[in-house]
């Protein structure tokens, strides 16, 4: 384990981490990121992992944080605005700006905001904070109005460039016991199993070198959307308004959209120069949520609220060669797995879709004709046809040109994405008078669209799970059943 020592001179690794906009390990009284700052008792040995994100030894006494955790002292409403359901997680109260909380697991509260419904009192830290060894501590700022400026308001149309979200900024520090690795990713912000992964293990000969086609995203633009960390301690569809919008989107269609287009930028034939910060960034965030996974992290929620947070896990696997990364509790749910299962449509698809979970149970409905579909039912294909399948094709065909299928463990999703590529309709006479939806053919983003038409027939056939689950509720709960038959 390398660290930095002083000398008259500049090593060759302080080189290599001032190259990388790093600073050198020494003892500092305060630490600023992101708009905050933490303070200490006394000066602490500090550096910073390779995402830019401190790390201190510890344990530590934090005296103060900038900007200050706490109630407003005027009441200062904002115009909270609901949804096309009448909902809202947001309210009025004034009780907790810019909270602060240590992530010991996910779960439906947290203690950082108490506009939003999910507050709980309870998970903010108090002033003097005697930060433990093996803890993570997420600090926010808070916006003052809505709406603000969405996360990825450039890939956006124009009613949903702003949008309504508690935090504004977040930043994570972690305390560990000893100095980590100059080339160290930063632990997973929730839990105390602070594992330590490390840049020079990264297996760059899995990423191909494809021919770029298209209107390739902006390298710059895309290393800033995974520069900082995305927070995903709050289980629920409350996280898309509590979300800190200069961190992250807030829905998950935006989450899997960006997660589609930079793997599939991971696979271009441009110098590995080029990729490094995207690659660090994308793999942190799979390492981010494998600990969230971990330690109570569901991503089933609302129509298209949960996308995009299974295949950065499995990539950071892969891309670190560790399988238990990848190896989560059952209670880790996935928004492509349980919408997915292979039945009999209506007018003969056998890769269906289903809503799952959206105020209450929802049952699937691909079985039965148009005719026969009740509202939940119309609602769910809306959420089929405009929220979840466009923006989960990039990371299904990464995962096929890295032969991830097996490693996915769920097989309808990969048919269910070809039956909404396939460009010819085998079932334009069973369709009736019911056309195949515009938006099927194609996704948000043009070049995910043009990769798959470039390189979907080209990609290896690769062995399969064999698997064949549907997820479903059984008396209120939900659960897994065979569905082979």
């Amino acid at each position: 384990m390398k660290k930095l020592i002083a000398l008259p001179f500049l090593s060759i690794l302080t080189v290599g981490i001032l190259q990388a906009g790093l600073v050198p390990v020494e003892n500092r009284q305060s630490l600023s990121q992101y708009g905050v700052t933490w303070e200490f008792d006394h000066p602490v040995k500090s550096g910073q992992f390779i995402t830019g994100d401190w790390w201190i030894i510890g344990p530590v006494t934090i005296t103060k944080i900038t900007p200050e955790p706490g109630p407003l002292t005027a009441n200062a409403a904002v115009n909270i605005k609901k949804d096309q359901f009448g909902d809202t997680s947001l309210r009025n109260d004034d009780r907790m700006r810019n909270g602060s909380s240590v992530a010991l697991k996910c779960s439906y509260q947290q203690g950082y905001d108490s506009r939003s419904a999910t507050y709980d009192p309870a998970l903010t830290v108090k002033l003097p904070l005697q930060l433990e060894v093996n803890r993570s501590l997420i600090s926010t700022i808070s916006n003052t109005q809505f709406p603000v400026d969405n996360f990825c308001k450039d890939i956006m149309w124009t009613k949903e460039k702003t949008t309504q979200q508690a935090l504004r900024s977040a930043a994570v520090l972690t305390c560990l016991a000893s100095v980590p690795p100059d080339d160290a990713f930063r632990p997973a912000y929730v839990g105390t199993d602070k594992l330590i992964y490390e840049e020079k293990d990264l297996r760059w000969d899995l990423l191909l070198k494809l021919k770029p086609v298209g209107s390739v995203p902006d390298w710059t633009a895309f290393e800033r959307y995974f520069q900082r960390p995305w927070i995903e301690q709050l289980v629920g569809w409350g996280q898309q308004e509590l979300n800190p919008n200069e961190n992250q989107t807030g829905y998950g269609r935006e989450n899997a959209r960006l997660i589609s287009m930079a793997s599939l930028m991971l696979h271009l034939d441009v110098p590995k120069e080029q990729k490094r910060k995207l690659l660090i960034g994308v793999v942190q965030y799979g390492l981010d949520l494998s600990g969230c996974a971990k330690n109570g992290g569901d991503w089933n929620w609302g129509g298209g609220h949960s996308s995009g947070r299974k295949w950065p896990v499995l990539f950071a696997s892969l891309m670190l060669a560790d399988p238990k990364i990848n190896q989560l509790p059952a209670t880790a749910v996935f928004h492509e797995d349980a919408q997915t299962y292979t039945g009999k449509g209506w007018f003969g698809q056998t890769a269906l879709w289903q809503m799952v979970r959206h105020h209450g149970e929802r049952a699937s409905y691909e079985e039965k004709p148009p005719e026969k579909w009740e509202k939940w039912d119309t609602i769910s294909e809306g959420y089929r046809v405009t929220s979840t399948s466009a923006s989960w094709v990039g990371s299904a065909l990464a995962a096929r040109l890295m032969k991830a299928i097996k490693a996915w463990d769920h097989d309808a999703f990969f048919d269910y994405v070809d039956r909404w590529m396939r460009t010819d309709d085998p079932y334009a006479a069973a369709r009736g008078t019911h056309p195949r939806p515009a938006q099927e053919t194609t996704t948000f983003d043009p070049f995910v669209t043009e990769m798959w038409n470039a390189y979907r027939a080209s990609a290896p056939v690769q062995e399969k799970s064999g698997k064949n689950l549907k997820f479903i509720w059984d008396n209120g709960k939900p659960a897994w059943v065979d569905n082979s038959k």
